[in-house]
Parts: structure tokens; sequence; C-alpha cells
């Protein structure tokens, strides 16, 4: 067997896949908070926890009600966006025209709150989920083994944030919600409901949390820690790549999931740094991240 770079290819490809999964999760995750501050300037620390309330429907469906995982796949990103339009009514709406410090206190709270509520019911050991049966197995391509759930998620993935892009860039619906961002009152007097499009947008970009929640139980084991310990790389992407900016959100998340990958095979020691060594690196050349613009 061929080495590439003094590395067995299995170990190379079996790393890349890691990562493009990783990715997956990190551009799917920093679109919904790219979302929530582009459009409504909300630094949602609780996005983290709403990912963990996404995998916890799913697990809840499947334990409870018998509902399996396609089902919950539609259903969990419902109810946490469902969750998301009731924190911005009754608690965002309020600190809506203060200083942005207020709200990321006010999320970084209620993260709390919600982690600590699950962490009460359920513990903090692992919950296992199953893969779904016709997801079940893999293929082998000669370099690399291809577990089939591993390469849905990454399409999976891909095909959201690349439609949500287009949703907030090419139509006409995402230009009444930058021209609500832009200018809310102006836009309110051509008959546009601007209060709810706030709300239905913080419920989206929730949703997208719940959706990578659902994306992650069948990978990773369903716990109330599982959103902590990934919120903080998240907010790094969302600043490599430029807080607010969508196209950003989805390239920077992929490459990095990439890049980290990579550098567990060539440097492992600096596997869990590299994101923030990178995100240092950034903010030193380009303050606003690769895709912001300046203000």
């Amino acid at each position: 067997m061929f080495e590439l770079l003094g590395v067995p290819p299995q170990a190379l490809f079996g790393q890349v896949l890691l990562g493009l999964i990783n990715g997956s999760f990190y551009a799917i995750l920093s679109l919904g908070l790219a979302v929530i501050f582009g459009l409504l300037n909300i630094i949602n620390f609780t996005h983290g926890a709403q990912y963990m309330m996404g995998a916890f429907v799913a697990w809840m469906c499947l334990n409870y009600l018998g509902i399996n995982y396609w089902v919950a796949l539609l259903l969990a990103p419902l109810v946490v966006g469902a969750t998301g339009i009731a924190i911005e009514r009754l608690l965002l709406k309020r600190i809506a025209h203060v200083d942005h410090l207020y709200g990321l206190l006010l999320t970084f709270g209620l993260a709390l709150i919600i982690q600590g509520l699950f962490r009460n019911e359920f513990g903090s050991s692992g919950l296992p989920y199953q893969i779904p049966a016709e997801l079940r197995g893999g293929q082998n391509l000669g370099f690399m083994f291809m577990p089939y759930y591993r390469g849905w998620v990454v399409v999976a993935s891909l095909v959201v944030c690349l439609a949500t892009w287009f949703l907030i860039e090419k139509t006409k619906l995402g230009a009444y919600l930058r021209a609500a961002t832009e200018n809310p009152t102006l836009t309110q007097a051509f008959g546009i409901n601007v209060p709810l499009l706030v709300t239905l947008t913080y419920g989206f970009g929730v949703a997208l949390a719940g959706f990578a929640g659902v994306l992650a139980a069948p990978i990773y084991s369903v716990n109330p820690n599982m959103g902590a310990d990934l919120i903080i790389v998240v907010f790094a992407v969302v600043v490599i790549g430029g807080m607010g900016s969508i196209l950003g959100a989805i390239v920077t998340g992929f490459s990095l999931g990439l890049i980290e990958g990579l550098t567990k095979v060539f440097y492992p020691e600096a596997s869990a740094t590299v994101i923030f060594i990178i995100m240092v690196l950034v903010l030193l050349v380009r303050p606003a991240g690769l895709f912001g613009r300046a203000a």
C-alpha cells in the first residue's frame, strides 16, 4: 500500500472524512449564527443548547413516541424553532434596541438554564441513538471505507447550507429580510410586517441548530453538554468567516473542518487549537473576517 506524505491513505482519507463531518456541523451551526447576527444583530449564545435540544427531541421522538429518524429530521427543527420564536417574542424583543452585550448575556444565561434542565432530567452520560436502517453499513472505496451515514451528513448539510444561502441572497423574501435589517422603518412603510420577519428569522436560525442536532445524534452520544463543547469552536468559525456573512459561514465551516482533520494527521498536538490560531491570524490581517465587510 502506497503512502501519501508518509501517511497511509486509509488514515489520511479517514481523517479527511472526519474533517468534512466536523465541517458539516461547523458550517450549519455557524450559518444559523450568521443568519441571526447578520439579520437581527443578536449574538445568540443559546445556539449550542438549541443544537443539543434538536438531538434530544429526536431521541425522545424515537424512545417515547416511536417516531423514526426521518420524521424527527423534520419535526425536531420545527420544535426547536418554535422554542426560539417563544424566546424572541418573550425576551429578546424587549432588549432589541439596547447594547449587544445584553443579548449576549441573556442568551448565555438561557443556555446555562437549558443545559441544567436537561442535565437534571437525563444526567450527564450520553444516550445512544441508532443510525437509521437505510443508512447502516458503508462502501469500501479502495483507498478508504465510507460509512453511508457519514456521507449522508455531509451531503445533507451542504444542501441545507446552499438552500439557505439561495433563500437569503437570491429571493424576494431574502431581499425583504435584508431591507428590514438595514431600514426597518422604511420597510414597514411599504406594508411589510417587520416584527414578524424578525421573529421568523430567529426561529429559522434556531431551527438550523435543531436540524444539526438530529444529524449529530447517531454519530455522537446525545448528552446535555454536546452543545457547550461545540459552540466556542463555532463562534471562532463565524469570526473567521465574518460575523453575519452567510457565504463566509458555509465556506469557512467546511474548510476549517478539513484543516482540523488534516492537522490531526500531520501534527496532532495542534488539532485542538488550530482553528483558534487561524482566528488570531485572520483578525490580525482582516478584523472583519475573510468574507466580512468592514464597518
